[in-house]
């Protein structure tokens, strides 16, 4: 008689591997540096405000967990190369940082697009090229290694202006495009490192509004709401189960794919 398989738990635990989360302060980026943590994994938390990188560090240690913050622009490619090539082991990198700024159509600028390009897909790839050591390094220590990109809906869609009642909640011509970028980089990424048993992923989360949003504009809240399938829109900590799969061995036969979190958003 053959062994039995572990339980299907233990594939979505983390522990004693190394990950890193790009813009781990933002909204979404605390509920997957949470959940990574959760997990087992040690997770460094990146992004440009040191003091926020160590309240979440305290937070992820109150709960047992293990982190250490990393104050650094992923814009700078230099300060990236010297970050990653210092690493001696990563198994998991979430890119999940992009700059932008919510500017009308007419005043958009070319720096915006540079900007929003440079943080949300050129660095995706500098990081990734820089990280190959460590990234090796978990793959002959574990069997594999994960990388999950974090795009958008408007990676797919463009946005309904209808939906928009004020030009600061609009979605930036900048942002989609360079989403749309980060799908296909993720492609080409899966496709370049499959032999190696890096696996490469995106998200594509939907509507996740921040709290304060749903509570200071209802009405625009309940317009979101009403393009999803499931006619509501995400809570923030929705993001974790999507992350966990692709960042963990449960998902160990999957890489290029695209994985929708939008509540049926992108279907129709």
């Amino acid at each position: 008689m053959s062994a039995l398989p572990p339980p299907a738990s233990d594939l979505f635990r983390l522990d004693k591997r190394i990950a890193f989360v790009s813009g781990a302060s933002g909204h979404l980026g605390r509920a997957m540096a949470f959940a990574l943590a959760d997990a087992g994994a040690h997770v460094i938390v990146n992004g440009r405000d040191r003091r926020k990188l160590e309240e979440l560090v305290i937070e992820i240690e109150s709960r047992k967990g293990s982190a250490a913050p990393a104050a650094f622009d992923v814009g700078d490619i230099a300060q990236v190369r010297v970050f990653f090539t210092s690493r001696q082991r990563l198994d998991i990198i979430v890119n999940n940082a992009i700059t932008m700024t919510p500017t009308p159509f007419d005043a958009v600028s070319e720096d915006d697009f540079a900007e929003t390009y440079r943080t949300g897909v050129v660095a995706p790839f500098e990081i990734v090229r820089a990280a190959l050591p460590a990234l090796r390094t978990a793959v002959r220590e574990t069997g594999e290694a994960s990388v999950v990109n974090i795009a958008s809906m408007y990676a797919t869609v463009s946005p309904d202006a209808r939906i928009y009642s004020r030009a600061e909640q609009s979605s930036p011509f900048h942002y989609g495009p360079a989403k749309a970028a980060l799908v296909q980089l993720t492609r080409h990424l899966a496709a370049e490192l499959g032999k190696e048993h890096i696996r490469v992923n995106a998200l594509v989360p939907g509507p996740f509004p921040r709290d304060s949003v749903a509570k200071s504009d209802a009405p625009f809240t309940d317009r979101l709401a009403g393009r999803t399938m499931l006619g509501r829109v995400a809570r923030a900590d929705e993001i974790r189960g999507p992350l966990l799969f692709l960042a963990s061995p449960a998902s160990s036969f999957v890489t290029g794919a695209v994985l929708a979190v939008d509540g049926g958003w992108t279907v129709w």
